[in-house]
């Protein structure tokens, strides 16, 4: 189901579950490529026998795998099949919601921060949904990490505390994971603080947040876990450099980087050096500290982990501005400039990636529905019941909520249309802040917005159109042989109608409006191309303040 789960080299036979067991047992002691590996080869036994629920928590097991490895982007499609596996049957939904909060992890890593909160966002109704108290502890942690990695460490550390309330009953490895990532925030934390002159702030978040990584730090030790063991040194050795304590950081950072380099962990041995090198600078040796930041860039570089090749370019910036070197500065200065361009390349470029492969994955489930309801209908005409029958023929053509077209209905329609040899505009459309819209005014006036909306959809387009409900609250106008001014010029009409609805009317308080990405198919197309680049689009009117159509965007290259 993924290409993330290729079929290692043959090896002795051993049952699904023993292979998991297996990979977690290497997940626990720190070794994530072996850990993987055993996870593809529990993939494929389970896809071998057909059974769905294996290939679930072997994905599952991957991902959480790939995740210490840096493998980000294998590791949310890993997830995302999990997830597709786990909803088409049915399947446990408490272990959906902790794929979700590894999809999270993932996500925020490549920076698609916006993403991944809204991943936590399905966790966390999950984890209410089952009133358990578990899931929702990982919702929180998950949640403070990634607002920690946007910069808001201040609302981070307002969900990390609250998974730390929560952790109590739970094991080891929850305390741990709760306690390093209260410390690592309180590391940025702790100096924001003291940018802004609060004292004695930061100083009471400096010694609490000393205790629980050094808590942090013999619950690694316990375990015999070399990755929490140098993850936690090195959060631990920042904390003392905060606190003045310079040559106790240099002592807890140097360990922390032995143990990344002995067991192979490049992130964390790169992360270590960059550290070293701040402490350095913190003590006002800014000559060691150039040449550490200079060493630990050649090896980022070499590893392509470009996040922290223009952190180190910023740093070495300062450094050599610091050293009175502006030609040096400068350098790394326009260094850094570059590498945020090429990030934002590369972001949109795994963008479409993850659009495309969500695209294919809807077809294969779209594939696996149409298979079963035309074996239903089967049953159905050989059994002679016609009312049963109609009803399962509108269920897979139909949304019983709005009564547009489904998902089904629109992908045969253009694929019809696209092979007409016709121009072909695909619209996507979302609701802006529905989630806003469910939580503040309840369910049942979400269903009545996505009514309405279908209805002023369905008004605004000629009968020759589609409109159809692809999602919860994602909409697809496809508009046949019209240019692309015209079809731009439908979709703002779109969307004029949808923000001048008296929505007043509807639910006092109430304003609905939408963003729209359209792409075109030219005669002979991509039509899976186009509809990944008119994501895209959406994805940049949102991003450019919503309600607003997006149709001349391209994702840089």
């Amino acid at each position: 189901m993924t290409a993330s789960a290729a079929t290692p080299p043959a090896a002795p036979a051993v049952g699904l579950r023993a292979l998991l067991d297996l990979a977690e047992e290497a997940r626990l002691a720190g070794d994530y490529r072996s850990g993987s590996d055993l996870a593809r080869r529990a993939f494929a036994l389970a896809q071998s026998s057909g059974d769905a629920t294996g290939q679930a928590d072997a994905l599952h097991m991957l991902a959480s795998q790939l995740l210490r490895l840096g493998e980000y982007e294998e590791a949310i499609i890993a997830c995302r099949d999990a997830v597709a596996l786990l909803e088409y049957t049915a399947g446990d939904r408490s272990v959906a919601c902790n794929v979700l909060t590894v999809e999270a992890l993932a996500l925020t890593e490549l920076g698609m921060h916006e993403e991944a909160l809204e991943v936590l966002s399905r966790a966390r109704q999950i984890a209410h949904d089952l009133a358990d108290r578990d899931l929702l502890y990982w919702v929180h942690n998950r949640t403070g990490v990634v607002h920690g990695n946007m910069g808001n460490h201040r609302l981070s550390a307002e969900y990390l505390l609250r998974a730390l309330g929560m952790v109590d009953g739970m094991g080891d490895e929850a305390r741990f994971c709760i306690l390093n990532n209260v410390g690592d925030n309180a590391v940025h934390r702790v100096a924001e603080l003291l940018a802004d002159g609060d004292t004695t702030g930061a100083e009471a978040m400096l010694r609490a947040s000393t205790d629980h990584v050094a808590e942090a730090l013999r619950l690694a030790r316990a375990a015999s876990h070399p990755y929490r063991e140098s993850i936690c040194l090195d959060n631990f050795g920042m904390l003392l450099a905060l606190a003045g304590d310079h040559a106790g950081a240099e002592r807890m950072i140097g360990d922390a980087l032995a143990i990344a380099a002995r067991h192979g962990y490049p992130s964390l041995e790169s992360s270590a050096m960059q550290h070293r090198a701040q402490v350095r600078m913190m003590r006002g040796d800014c000559a060691t500290a150039i040449t550490e930041l200079c060493e630990a860039l050649g090896r980022v570089l070499e590893a392509g982990e470009m996040p922290v090749a223009m952190e180190i370019h910023r740093e070495l910036s300062a450094a050599y501005e610091q050293v009175g070197d502006p030609a040096s500065a400068l350098r790394h200065y326009r260094e850094y400039h570059r590498l945020e361009r090429a990030a934002h390349n590369e972001l949109s470029a795994a963008r479409a990636r993850m659009a495309q492969h969500h695209f294919e994955l809807d077809n294969a489930r779209l594939e696996a529905d149409n298979a079963r309801l035309e074996t239903e209908l089967h049953r159905l005409r050989t059994v002679e019941l016609e009312a049963e029958k109609a009803a399962l023929q509108q269920q897979a053509t139909e949304d019983p909520l709005t009564g547009l077209a489904n998902r089904r209905n629109a992908e045969l329609w253009l694929a019809a249309v696209a092979g007409a040899a016709r121009p072909l505009g695909v619209a996507m459309i979302d609701v802006d802040l529905f989630k806003t819209v469910n939580d503040r005014f309840g369910h049942l006036v979400g269903d009545r917005v996505l009514q309405q909306i279908a209805h002023t959809l369905r008004a605004r387009v000629r009968e020759s159109d589609l409109v159809a409900r692809i999602g919860g609250e994602e909409f697809l106008v496809g508009v046949d042989g019209l240019s692309l001014t015209d079809a731009t010029a439908r979709c703002e009409l779109l969307r004029a109608g949808v923000a001048a609805f008296d929505w007043e009317s509807l639910q006092p308080g109430l304003a609905v409006t939408v963003s729209i990405g359209l792409a075109m198919v030219a005669p002979g197309g991509d039509l899976a191309a186009a509809i990944a680049l008119a994501d895209q689009r959406l994805y940049a009117a949102k991003r450019q303040g919503r309600n607003r159509v997006e149709a001349v965007f391209e994702p840089r290259t």
